[in-house]
């Protein structure tokens, strides 16, 4: 057999090489994977709710931890990080004092047991701010300490004026959301009846169904223009509560109130109303409207006005007394929101026991809180 020279068989193989070579070359590249250096985070919104846990009789219930309380925002179960004592969080109260006619009659026992309130509730930390419900909003005292809010309170003086409730606890809310510290727990308290005829909202919404009815007066009976007139007066009051309820609940503020009506509820509709406005700011921010059973006090009799007087000032100052221990014993229930919300959605907050506790025991928080992003 006649062999290959050893020059053609090494042609053929570089010939071979070169063809492999040129394919591998001319082959599209693998994609280059690159690690992705963006990292996808979740923030998550720290929601702090103050909660009053009471017994039967209103007092304060005490000892509690983490794991007797549950939240769920929306129907969904909250994981809770934290639950603190009211005693390692400063405190910001807003008291709005009503110098109307409408509570002129017990005033100044009223700023009195107000003033040893302010004593006994607040540490050196703690900081009061002071405002008057009037024909307007008045901030007679801005920020300050316990001892110069007792000052402050003694130089209010009773007027004859129309009250602007709406607008004064609005005003109230916004100062507090502007000025008070971050996590402080920040209250409201009105000593007032919660009647309002001179808020901007009311008047400019009064003089509008005014104009409105009377271009109709000619064609209704007397009967269906003042029920149309009290159903449109309502509509009124109602809209505006429901503004300034929102700027309570968007400073992240509980609302108390004490009002010096007391039992004259019972005859006036203007003062039931009135109540309902507190009654409401309570219930959905966590607080209380104390509606004291006051005896009067402008009897013909001296002797009569002075035991009512003297009753009056001490279920006042039980009513304080209560206040007090629900401020000083509050827990903070600290969680990281899981919820995705727009910005401004008023998310549902609901705070229970676990397990539960004797009958009679109440648990007070606000039920929810606007997302600010």
């Amino acid at each position: 057999m006649k062999r290959l020279p050893i020059f053609f068989i090494f042609t053929i193989l570089l010939a071979f090489a070169s063809s492999v070579l040129a394919q591998v070359t001319t082959q599209t590249p693998p994609p280059v994977i690159e690690e992705d250096s963006d990292v996808l985070t979740i923030e998550s919104r720290l929601i702090i709710v103050p909660v009053s846990v009471t017994d039967g009789e209103g007092n304060p219930v005490k000892g509690l931890s983490k794991q007797n309380f549950t939240v769920k925002e929306e129907k969904k179960s909250q994981e809770i990080s934290e639950v603190s004592t009211a005693d390692k969080v400063p405190l910001e109260i807003a008291l709005l004092i009503d110098v109307s006619s409408s509570t002129d009659s017990m005033f100044e026992f009223e700023k009195e047991t107000a003033a040893k309130f302010l004593q006994n509730v607040m540490r050196p930390e703690d900081r009061a701010t002071i405002f008057t419900i009037g024909t307007f909003p008045e901030m007679v005292q801005s920020r300050d300490v316990s001892t110069q809010s007792v000052e402050t309170i003694k130089t209010i003086r009773p007027t004859k004026q129309s009250t602007a409730f709406y607008d004064t606890v609005s005003a109230a809310a916004l100062y507090l959301k502007a000025n008070a510290p971050p996590k402080s727990r920040k209250v409201i308290i009105a000593i007032s009846d919660g009647e309002d005829l001179n808020s901007v909202g009311i008047k400019i919404g009064f003089s509008r169904v005014y104009r409105e009815i009377g271009d109709q007066m000619n064609t209704i009976t007397t009967k269906d223009l003042q029920e149309l007139l009290l159903t449109k007066r309502n509509e009124i009051k109602v809209r505006e509560q429901n503004k300034t309820l929102t700027k309570i609940q968007d400073a992240d503020t509980v609302f108390y109130s004490v009002n010096p009506a007391g039992s004259s509820l019972a005859f006036n509709k203007i003062s039931k109303f009135g109540q309902s406005n507190m009654q409401r700011f309570a219930d959905e921010t966590g607080g209380t409207a104390f509606l004291p059973k006051f005896l009067p006090i402008n009897l013909k009799s001296n002797y009569e006005n002075e035991a009512n007087l003297k009753s009056n000032t001490a279920t006042l100052e039980a009513i304080f007394r209560q206040l007090a221990g629900e401020l000083q014993s509050q827990y903070l229930i600290q969680y990281y929101s899981d919820g995705v919300f727009p910005e401004n959605t008023f998310v549902n907050v609901d705070v229970d026991i676990t397990p539960k506790l004797p009958q009679g025991v109440k648990v007070r928080a606000r039920e929810g809180y606007f997302v600010k992003n």
